[in-house]
């Protein structure tokens, strides 16, 4: 039996991670008090109708015994079942402008506490469930659609054995992932955007990718930080975690991340069960008419359909 336990800040996405978890068929519960984690589970294992079903519970700023979260998660990992801790959360000017778009009540507004103060308590409060996640996602440039995606591909599909890898490539100007584990800069590479005609291309094109397998430094920064990676993952497989996310920034996150992600994807989908691509900066690329869609109208950087999905999710 999975247990997944969703928690984040208010405005982060979790109401949209917890029913995409119910659409793919998990028991889910909103606003779980921490301490009838303990009774939820040893009922669950105990009744034979449940047993084989996932749960999904949702725990906010709201919980009063957070504290105890520590305690109560450990006590858990002793049970039989599969125990995943995500905590989405946001940058802070981003979940105001959540609040001011919806015109929704932060629940921890008061007449003395305005929105900006209550969005800075939350995060002192969920601290204890926060330093505990094995999966972090920041959604301050994720539409409802690709967290859903997300949730789906990195949790709901992972194989049940193994460390989950997750590559993705940014661009510096628009912000470094704060969820990412290991951050590489290959800003120092040769950048295909000084070149007229692969300007308008990214690093999914076929002229990219050879403008860039030519490049002796690009190959060399490939070895390094393959071999860093690969030397690395056993130690992080022995202590039982479960998600590493590894982020490919450049500038723009266009051309020569996107290449890098891809190759070190590929390489890596050859030996483990568990690897995905991602390209956080492909939307904003496309809707800027930087990048053109698919053929099949599909975003670069982002799955295909089914039949189509295996050059990008691994």
């Amino acid at each position: 039996m999975k247990l997944i336990i969703i928690s984040g800040r208010s405005g982060s996405g979790k109401s949209t991670a917890l029913n995409a978890l119910e659409d793919e068929g998990y028991n889910c519960i909103d606003n779980f008090p921490v301490g009838l984690l303990q009774s939820l589970v040893h009922n669950a294992l105990r009744n034979p109708l449940i047993q084989s079903q996932h749960l999904a519970v949702c725990i906010d700023a709201r919980a009063t015994d957070l504290e105890r979260f520590p305690e109560i998660l450990l006590s858990l990992d002793r049970m039989d079942l599969d125990c995943q801790v995500l905590f989405l959360d946001a940058s802070s000017p981003e979940l105001v402008k959540r609040f001011s778009e919806t015109r929704r009540r932060h629940p921890l507004t008061n007449p003395g506490t305005d929105l900006r103060q209550a969005i800075e308590i939350e995060r002192e409060l969920l601290e204890s469930v926060s330093d505990l996640a094995d999966l972090l996602i920041d959604t301050t440039q994720m539409d409802s659609q690709q967290l859903r995606e997300l949730i789906k591909t990195r949790v709901v599909e992972k194989k049940s054995t193994g460390l989950a890898l997750l590559f993705r490539s940014f661009g510096f100007k628009y912000g470094v992932p704060v969820d990412a584990d290991f951050v590489f800069d290959i800003r120092c590479l040769p950048n295909p955007h000084w070149v007229e005609e692969l300007r308008p291309l990214t690093g999914l094109d076929e002229p990219v990718r050879d403008y860039l397998s030519l490049k002796t430094e690009v190959g060399a920064m490939f070895d390094d930080v393959q071999k860093f990676v690969t030397n690395w993952l056993p130690q992080f497989e022995d202590s039982n975690r479960v998600y590493l996310t590894i982020a490919i920034g450049c500038t723009g996150g266009q051309h020569r991340s996107v290449y890098m992600a891809e190759r070190l994807g590929k390489f890596f989908a050859a030996q483990k069960p568990n690897v995905l691509v991602r390209h956080r900066e492909m939307p904003r690329h496309i809707a800027a008419g930087r990048v053109k869609p698919r053929p099949d109208g599909s975003i670069p950087g982002t799955p295909r359909s089914p039949a189509a999905a295996g050059e990008h999710n691994q």
